[in-house]
């Protein structure tokens, strides 16, 4: 089975929580910290868990996520 890696990038998230709600795998939470444009911005906490199905890519507005497939 291939390897997934999620990747974000925090400083042009909004905070608004809908793909941490959205994960069915708990792999994301807020950050304690706040980004660039003034606001706690999401992480990944559980890299691990992802299965690649994309619902946070899907729901987010400012399309922060990318995802991709190692062999």
């Amino acid at each position: 089975m291939a390897e997934i890696h999620i990747q974000l990038d925090q400083d042009r998230c909004k905070g608004c929580e809908l793909c941490v709600e959205a994960c069915p795998r708990d792999v994301l939470a807020m950050a304690s910290h706040i980004n660039a444009l003034g606001y706690q911005p999401v992480e990944v906490v559980a890299a691990e868990r992802c299965t690649g199905c994309r619902a946070c890519y899907v729901v987010c507005p400012d399309v922060v996520f990318t995802l991709t497939r190692a062999a």
